[in-house]
């Protein structure tokens, strides 16, 4: 698997596998099996994050600010959810810009002209 890492207005840096977490939370809070799960169906079974994997990105983004806890409405259940915060949109903005422009330069590349 490559590995990618940029830096985006002054944000931290970006991974594959934090833009799928953050991802993940832009459609509705989530806990930690509902995230590995739907990482797994957005990347069609490609990346199967290991639960070490996700909880400590879940740490990193939660002491940057990118997400915060998110009470659920039923306290019984012994998990916890997360929601993405403004910041964290802004991340998820951020790479899919930079995704679209990659995108498009290789669109143009790839026909033979300059993007």
């Amino acid at each position: 698997m490559v590995r990618h890492v940029v830096k985006h207005n002054g944000h931290g840096p970006v991974s594959e596998t934090v833009f799928l977490i953050l991802l993940s939370l832009a459609e509705t809070p989530r806990h930690g099996y509902a995230i590995l799960q739907d990482v797994e169906a957005l990347t069609e079974g490609r990346v199967k994050l290991s639960t070490g994997t996700l909880y400590g990105a879940l740490r990193r983004l939660l002491d940057d600010g990118s997400i915060r806890r998110f009470a659920e409405a039923d306290p019984s259940r012994d998990r916890q959810a997360y929601e993405l915060t403004g910041r964290g949109r802004e991340l998820v903005a951020a790479e899919v810009h930079r995704m679209n422009h990659l995108t498009a330069t290789a669109q143009a590349r790839l026909a033979g002209r300059e993007a």
